[in-house]
């Protein structure tokens, strides 16, 4: 009997100083209320992946601004100060500067010009005129930008789902939560009846302990549950970009969505993720007809104006020159064949990815089909077997009240009525999230 108090005491002081703890945590963190659609708006306003992709695909378009370069002309202006004694230098600079004399012919003024200043301001226009490497570079910059833009997309939905999933895990955090206080309350008004029951004699001191140990295993499953409330709620500010300390709450609890029995989903080829595939691929293969256009000669129109004069900042002279620039690189040490066949592999590569990509894909499409069939029917199982476990365990608390069932048999009842609890609110969050994540599939 000494042994058995001592045990009690210990019991209820972890219990108080439990109880304690956990009135000080809630009432040191307040509790904001949020809505799903406050979360989809939220994750796709502020979360950290989704700007990053953003990002990629404005860098895509920057790649392909800076491809019209092959369209559009380069203009340059440039000012070169020269200074010089060499004598042919010094004599073109008299020319350019239109100021030779007849006394600049003297051999010894040719030989010896002494110094010369030349300053020279030039403005320069290149228009690329054909440059078939160059467009077909174009085109793979402005397939990779429409694939970068896909891949965005599909990351925004990807984002949705993903906080949809999470705001879901917040309410079965909650309901995880309701239903221990609920088992507590239960475990300690059985606590208290054996109590009375124990004092009186009319309980043996082991079933009155199991009691009593029972009260501390929910309080410490109770614990876990605040516990993973609070993970829940700090991956959800996470994902939409929430920086305050608050608990996150849900508007709304989670009850199960209506049951469908449509399972003939199929995988789109333009669902956004394997259309950006596809765009991969064919990029490639502009990448791959830009490295044969290398061969091709490449014409160019130059122009030119320029400014001579002795002084700086003078504009005394001008002159101007206009041509055709036709190059062609015959031979450039096998780089260019090097190249193709570099491009070629990376083609085939690109090609096998998207098949197996896609391969993929059609695995991970049958498997959430699987598990969406299985999660209706884990709903239905296990609410028949929560009305069960709840019934089962009403006759055997009013039996147990009546001694006419033991304290291990109402503990183990209750233990199952509240599994059960658990287990169905786990099913309908399954139910809810494989059916979301099919949709996302097929989308």
């Amino acid at each position: 009997m000494h042994s058995l108090r001592k045990i009690q005491s210990i019991l209820k002081e972890n219990f108080v100083l439990v109880l304690f703890l956990a009135a000080l945590q809630i009432q040191a963190q307040t509790s904001s209320v949020i809505s799903l659609d406050e979360v989809k708006s939220k994750a796709k306003e502020k979360n950290t992946s989704l700007k990053i992709s953003e990002q990629e695909y404005a860098f895509a378009k920057a790649q392909y601004e800076s491809s019209s370069a092959v369209l559009l002309p380069q203009i340059s202006l440039s000012n070169t100060s020269t200074f010089t004694n060499n004598p042919l230098y010094a004599f073109g600079f008299k020319l350019l500067q239109r100021d030779v004399t007849t006394s600049d012919f003297d051999p010894e003024l040719l030989n010896d010009p002494g110094n010369v200043e030349n300053f020279n301001t030039r403005i320069e226009l290149i228009q690329p005129l054909i440059n078939l490497d160059g467009w077909k570079e174009r085109k793979m910059a402005n397939i990779n930008a429409e694939a970068s833009n896909l891949q965005m997309q599909r990351t925004e939905e990807y984002i949705e789902l993903e906080a949809t999933k999470t705001y879901m895990q917040l309410q079965l955090a909650y309901k995880s939560l309701s239903v221990m206080e609920m088992a507590k309350e239960t475990a300690v008004q059985n606590q208290i009846w054996a109590k009375n029951n124990f004092d009186q004699g009319l309980m043996q001191s082991a079933a009155y302990l199991n009691m009593e140990v029972r009260v501390a295993e929910i309080e410490h499953k109770l614990n876990l549950a605040k516990s993973n409330l609070q993970n829940v709620s700090d991956y959800l500010k996470f994902l939409i970009g929430e920086e305050s300390q608050s608990l996150l709450s849900p508007n709304d609890e989670l009850i199960l969505d209506p049951i469908t029995t449509e399972n003939n989903s199929i995988l789109s080829m333009n669902r956004k993720d394997i259309l950006a595939m596809q765009y991969s691929v064919d990029a490639q293969e502009k990448m791959l007809e830009s490295s044969k256009m290398n061969f091709v000669p490449r014409a160019n129109a130059v122009a030119n104006y320029e400014w001579n004069d002795a002084t700086f900042g003078g504009f005394g002279a001008n002159n101007y020159m206009i041509g055709l620039q036709l190059s062609w690189d015959i031979f450039s040490g096998y780089k260019n064949i090097g190249k193709i066949h570099q491009d070629k592999a990376l083609l085939e590569k690109a090609s096998l990815t998207q098949q197996k990509y896609i391969q993929e894909s059609e695995l991970e499409l049958n498997k959430a089909k699987r598990k969406f069939a299985d999660s209706k029917n884990q709903v239905e199982l296990t609410s028949l077997a929560l009305e069960q476990s709840k019934e089962a365990f009403r006759i055997t608390s009013n039996r147990f009240k009546q001694g006419l069932e033991k304290s291990t048999d109402l503990l183990y009842s209750e233990t199952k009525y509240h599994e059960k609890e658990l287990e169905h609110a786990k099913a309908i969050f399954n139910y809810n999230f494989s059916k979301a994540y099919l949709k996302f599939l097929t989308i």
